[in-house]
C-alpha cells in the first residue's frame, strides 16, 4: 500500500472527500490537518473509496481521521489498522482518532471499543458578537475597558503581518510559560508555534481568514481561521499580549462581528487542559461536540 507524503497541492482531493459529509468537529478540514506536517509525518491514501490520513511521530502511528467516503466500508478501517500496525512497534497503540458521534454505532458494529477524547466547543455567532446579557457581562466590562483606555485599529489579517505576529506569538508564549512550567504544557506551546508557522506560509492557500489589532503600529493581538462547512467558521489562533486588559475579549467579539455568513463559530478544543476549558465555557457554547477514539477490543493482527 503506498502511502502519499501530504502536500498543499492535495487540497483539492482532502476536499473532495472532506465535503462528502457535514462535519462539525474543527478536525474535518484541509488547513486543521495541514499545519502539523512539521510536528507529524502527515501520509494518506484511498482504500475501498475511502480517503485515509495516517499521522507518524516518534511515539507511533495512528489515523487522525475516519476513513472518508460517500459510504463507510469496513474494509477500509480494517487495511487501516493493518497499516498501522505495521507502523507500530506495539500494535496496541494503533488507533483512529476524532470519530464523531454519528458514526459511533458503524464502529461499535465492528467490534471496537470506543472512548471519548475530547470536546469542540461550538459558539453561536450571534452570541460572541453582540455580548448581550447578564451571562456576559464580564466580557462586555472587558472590551469596554479596552475601547476607552487604548487607541488601536482592528484591521484585516494580511501576509506583511506574518513577522508581527510571530513576534507577538514569542512574547505570548514566554507569558504562558512563566505562569505554567509543566513540560506537557511547554510542549504544547512549542508545537503551537511549528503550526503557526505552517499556516502562516501557507495562508492564501489554506483559505484562512483573519484580523490583526495594531496599538501604535505594532501587533499585539491577531486571531485567524477557517470555514468548516456552510453554517460553522473554526477560530483556529487567538493570541494576545496578556498584559493588555481587555484586548483578548475585545478581538474575539470583533472577530465574530465579521463572520456575518456564518450561524455557529466553532472554538475548538480545550487540549485537556483545565483553565482552557473555563475559558471556552465561559463563552456559553450553545452545544459540545463529542469525539471519540477507537480502538480494537482484542489486539491482533488482521491478516
Amino acid at each position: 500500500m503506498r502511502l502519499n507524503k501530504l502536500q498543499l497541492g492535495d487540497k483539492k482531493i482532502f476536499d473532495r472527500y472532506l465535503n462528502f459529509n457535514k462535519h462539525e468537529l474543527s478536525v474535518y478540514a484541509f488547513p486543521n490537518i495541514y499545519i502539523w506536517r512539521k510536528t507529524f509525518a502527515i501520509r494518506w491514501t484511498v482504500i475501498e473509496k475511502n480517503l485515509c490520513v495516517i499521522f507518524q511521530d516518534k511515539i507511533g502511528a495512528f489515523a487522525y481521521l475516519a476513513p472518508l467516503g460517500q459510504e463507510r466500508r469496513p474494509d477500509a478501517v480494517a487495511e487501516v489498522f493493518y497499516i498501522l500496525d505495521e507502523l507500530n512497534k506495539d500494535p496496541e497503540f494503533s488507533h483512529i482518532e476524532n470519530i464523531g458521534e454519528e458514526d459511533l454505532g458503524f464502529y461499535q458494529d465492528l467490534g471496537l471499543e470506543c472512548k471519548f477524547k475530547s470536546y469542540d466547543y461550538l459558539c453561536a455567532r450571534g452570541d460572541l458578537a453582540e455580548l448581550k446579557g447578564n451571562k456576559f457581562k464580564s466580557k462586555r466590562a472587558s472590551c469596554n475597558y479596552f475601547t476607552r483606555h487604548y487607541d488601536f485599529k482592528f484591521e484585516k489579517l494580511s501576509l506583511k503581518d506574518k513577522n508581527g505576529c510571530f513576534r507577538l506569538y514569542d512574547l505570548w508564549m514566554r507569558q504562558r510559560q512563566s505562569v505554567n512550567a509543566d513540560p506537557l504544557y511547554q510542549g504544547m506551546l512549542g508545537d503551537s508555534r511549528i503550526s503557526l508557522k505552517e499556516a502562516l506560509a501557507g495562508y492564501s492557500g489554506l483559505g484562512f481568514q483573519g484580523g490583526v489589532v495594531k496599538i501604535n503600529k505594532e501587533i499585539k493581538g491577531f486571531t485567524f481561521g477557517f470555514v468548516l462547512n456552510p453554517d460553522i467558521f473554526c477560530i483556529l489562533y487567538e493570541i494576545t499580549d496578556l498584559s493588555i486588559k481587555g484586548l483578548a475579549q475585545f478581538i474575539f467579539r470583533a472577530f465574530a462581528e465579521e463572520l456575518k455568513n456564518y450561524k455557529y463559530i466553532n472554538i475548538m478544543d480545550d487540549s485537556g487542559l483545565e483553565n482552557l476549558k473555563k475559558v471556552k465555557l465561559s463563552y456559553h457554547p450553545k452545544r459540545l461536540v463529542p469525539a471519540y477514539i477507537v480502538r480494537r477490543k482484542a489486539v491482533q493482527r488482521l491478516r
